[in-house]
């Protein structure tokens, strides 16, 4: 019986880790082995304090894992399958099944994270990795000196055109907007690379090509029944996200796009069940704030626990530094 079992492997939930392990809690962190957390596809966080000149994605998990595990923190890569509650020596607990092993807590802490969306249109599924792509990181090597369509216009798609310019002949970022949603210095960047060409007011109605994408089909969004071809070797999709949410459906209180609602102290609808990081309902979505409310998550969870088995300090609460 763990005191806290922590679902999800990325800055979020390694920070949770941390600071479960820091309060001497008997924690457990499953990390998947099939989606790992996104921030690992990414080649350069500028933002994150501590970092000037930044830092890989990967690296920055590899260090948080590797503080995580110092402290103690128990790390096993299996998917979790089923949730149920049940109940341990007269306190409510949860069981976890994942890949046919069952583990038992008596909290949890989600930090699942969120995939990037689909655009859902004609040709998308079926030339996903013959030219279709949403990890530039990933794939961008194969298009050195191609032409590459970049779809959105957030900081993610931005970021990911600027690196694409590495490889790529051309990167022709499409939005539907008539101006980026991308920070400041992201669009200035984008802006003043003569690699980057820019159709706005746009969305992508087909992904062309037979075997292999060979361009896709756009729609001016002002001008009904507009449409134009735009020839592309490969297209990078960065349409925003899905949350990774689906094993508390009908467990715990959801906004209507799948996103965990809790309040400040990441506490969800149902005692015991906490949340952090991308998979919550928030309204930044960065890694420093991932890493700020998985350090909220295990305090809160340590809280629950000392009430649960009737340890608690008088006056100890989610406010104290």
């Amino acid at each position: 019986m763990y005191d806290v079992i922590i679902i999800g492997a990325g800055p979020a939930g390694l920070t949770a880790g941390i600071y479960a392990s820091r309060a001497n809690l008997k924690t457990l962190l499953l990390g998947s082995s099939f989606n790992p957390s996104l921030i690992t596809t990414t080649d350069i966080i500028e933002n994150y304090p501590g970092f000037p000149d930044g830092i890989s994605g990967f690296e920055l998990v590899d260090k948080l894992t590797e503080q995580a595990q110092h402290f103690g923190l128990e790390i096993i890569s299996h998917d979790v399958s089923s949730i149920e509650k049940i109940s341990a020596e007269g306190s409510d607990a949860w069981e976890i099944w994942a890949d046919q092993k069952n583990f038992q807590a008596y909290s949890l802490i989600f930090s699942t994270g969120a995939e990037y969306a689909k655009l859902d249109v004609p040709g998308e599924q079926a030339l996903t990795g013959k030219g279709v792509s949403y990890c530039a990181t990933c794939d961008g090597p194969f298009y050195r000196e191609k032409d590459v369509v970049v779809v959105g216009g957030g900081d993610t798609a931005v970021q990911e055109a600027l690196f694409l310019t590495k490889f790529a002949r051309k990167v022709t970022l499409v939005h539907r907007r008539d101006r980026l949603r991308a920070t400041g210095v992201l669009r200035e960047r984008a802006e003043k690379n003569e690699k980057i060409a820019f159709v706005l007011n746009s969305e992508v109605e087909e992904i062309l090509g037979d075997t292999v994408v060979s361009g896709v089909r756009l729609k001016d969004v002002n001008t009904p029944n507009s449409a134009k071809q735009l020839r592309a070797d490969g297209v990078f999709i960065f349409a925003g996200y899905v949350p990774n949410t689906s094993l508390l459906t009908d467990i715990v209180e959801m906004d209507d796009k799948g996103y965990i609602i809790t309040d400040d102290q990441m506490r969800t609808s149902v005692a015991g069940i906490f949340a952090c990081g991308d998979c919550r309902q928030k309204l930044l979505r960065q890694v420093v704030t991932a890493c700020g409310d998985g350090a909220t998550a295990a305090f809160a969870a340590e809280l629950y626990i000392d009430e649960l088995k009737g340890t608690s300090y008088e006056g100890r609460t989610i406010d104290t530094k």
